[in-house]
């Protein structure tokens, strides 16, 4: 039976794990949101450092293995060509690891910093003006997709050059807890990333919903309400899960280069008919802040706190520490996924190409949305932070790209792209989902199992949405996620440790004498190291 393909431990532990977290949710709603933030405050304030050491840990890690000896490996034959052109390998990896929280966010995030600035800056200051307009895309930048790409390295290897026919965390980590991958400990590492994955696609549900919500009511009047959230929920789980039930080349690739366009598109438009000069400055600017303060913001922390003259502002827990943990949550899903897509590439092609395209990808969306918003405020032509504290920020995005010519058209279009980056990450999830719950994949996951989970991303959402806990289940998730730290550690030691292993025995096969023996016995590097190991 096909069923026997699904690894039901992990399948069932990943439902009543979140089930456990979202019923007391749902039946205690106050006391459940009090008691994630207490656990949230307390893990951002007392294990920051770590979060921000491994961002800067992995950067620097992956960086080095990008240029070693390990870079060079092939993710398949060696004559073998990728299995995606970049343009669809890069819509994919940048539709599954940003989402439409992208849009969300590069639109407005500069006035949380214009607000709140770092380092005790003034707020609203010519200062604060300056590290607005950096600090997103710093935050989305080269750390953030060197975290989502570091899960990419043991999975894609294993899966490619080793040919395991298992996408699963638990299984790029056998190196290191040997048969220990295959019992309870694999079992925890592997529902610890579903949990985490759930929780993440529900903070982009939560983020993605309202402003696709509004964006309708600007273009016909009706007034945003639960119900209509509900049936922009319900539509967008329809489109993914018919482009998970297409599969990968059929469905989420085309969906991934559709979304692609359109962004392109409309970044094209607020750029030639915004105000071109101040946006190109302006970004320009922010990357040349960034590139000269990027370890000063890597590593900031508050360690003086409210005593000898100094005043803490939190922004480091409430930004960098926050955001780095968000990535590490969504990392093994992403990596995960480009690992999948990755199959022709070199290791050195997928880490370099995962943190160009992605970095790039999002310096676009800040330097050019951003930069419109914050030309709007600074010009007195909207005054975009008096509307945001009345309205929220989803009417304020839309008030925003109202503002540009033909504004209800451009509404229209970016509506859609959002209802579409929405539907891209869910379809990759589902997908992923449905990969990690069975016990090997050959070819694609089960039919029934994409399209279980690309309706069980909705329905647990749906339900706190109307209860109003959707943003607990997010901080739940990161909570939750405390461990992928040290799980990523491991990831990273599991990837040397093998391909270096194997490093050794090829260059030991690739001696004159060792060649010509084994090059006999048709035999491959890799048994250069059974036999040692015999």
């Amino acid at each position: 039976m096909r069923t026997k393909l699904i690894d039901w431990p992990t399948f069932i532990g990943s439902v009543i794990l979140l089930l456990a977290v979202t019923l007391p949710l749902i039946f205690f709603p106050e006391t459940g949101k009090a008691l994630v933030g207490m656990a949230n405050e307390y893990m951002t304030s007392n294990f920051g450092i770590l979060y921000l050491a491994l961002g800067l840990g992995a950067f620097g890690f992956l960086i080095y293995v990008a240029f070693s000896k390990n870079g060079h490996i092939k993710l398949g034959d060696e004559d073998e060509e990728p299995e995606f052109n970049n343009f669809s390998w890069a819509a994919m990896l940048f539709a599954a690891g940003i989402g439409s929280s992208i849009l969300y966010w590069s639109v407005i995030e500069w006035v949380y910093y214009y607000e709140g600035p770092p380092f005790g800056l003034t707020p609203e200051s010519t200062e604060a003006i300056q590290w607005s307009t950096a600090y997103g895309m710093f935050h989305w930048g080269p750390i953030a997709w060197a975290i989502y790409a570091l899960p990419a390295l043991p999975i894609a290897y294993f899966y490619y050059v080793r040919r395991i026919s298992v996408l699963k965390v638990s299984e790029a980590v056998r190196p290191i807890l040997g048969d220990r991958s295959d019992g309870p400990l694999g079992k925890v590492i592997d529902i610890l990333f579903i949990f985490g994955l759930l929780g993440g696609a529900g903070t982009t549900l939560a983020l993605g919903t309202p402003m696709i919500a509004e964006g309708i009511s600007e273009l016909t009047g009706i007034p945003v309400s639960l119900g209509m959230k509900a049936v922009i929920m319900l539509v967008c789980t329809v489109i993914f899960a018919v482009s998970s039930y297409a599969g990968l080349n059929k469905g989420i690739k085309l969906l991934s280069d559709l979304n692609i366009w359109l962004a392109l598109g409309i970044l094209t438009f607020v750029f030639v008919f915004g105000p071109t000069r101040f946006i190109l400055e302006t970004t320009f600017n922010g990357i040349g802040i960034v590139m000269d303060n990027f370890f000063r913001m890597a590593t900031w922390m508050e360690p003086f706190g409210d005593f000898g003259g100094f005043t803490s502002t939190g922004f480091p827990e409430s930004w960098t520490v926050f955001y780095w943990a968000w990535w590490l949550v969504y990392a093994p899903f992403v990596g995960l996924f480009v690992a999948r897509i990755s199959r022709g590439r070199t290791i050195r092609g997928m880490i370099i190409g995962t943190m160009v395209y992605g970095t790039f990808g999002c310096v676009l969306f800040f330097g050019v949305l951003g930069n419109y918003g914050l030309y709007l405020h600074l010009s007195g032509t909207f005054d975009v932070i008096s509307y945001m504290a009345t309205y929220g920020p989803a009417p304020t995005i839309i008030a925003i790209i109202s503002q540009l010519p033909f504004g209800s058209a451009v509404v229209g279009v970016f509506t859609v792209l959002a209802i579409i980056f929405l539907a891209t990450t869910f379809d990759s999830s589902s997908y992923i989902l449905a990969s990690v719950t069975q016990k090997h994949v050959e070819d694609e996951p089960l039919v029934w199992n994409r399209l279980f989970w690309a309706f069980a991303l909705s329905i647990m959402p749906l339900t706190l949405m109307f209860l109003g806990g959707l943003e607990t289940l997010q901080t739940a998730s990161i909570v939750g996620g405390f461990p992928l730290i040290f799980i990523m550690i491991l990831l990273g030691w599991s990837f040397m440790r093998v391909s270096s292993s194997d490093i050794r025995a090829q260059d030991e096969y690739e001696s004159p004498t060792i060649h010509i023996q084994y090059r006999k016995k048709k035999r491959t590097p890799f048994d250069v190291l059974k036999d040692k190991a015999d």
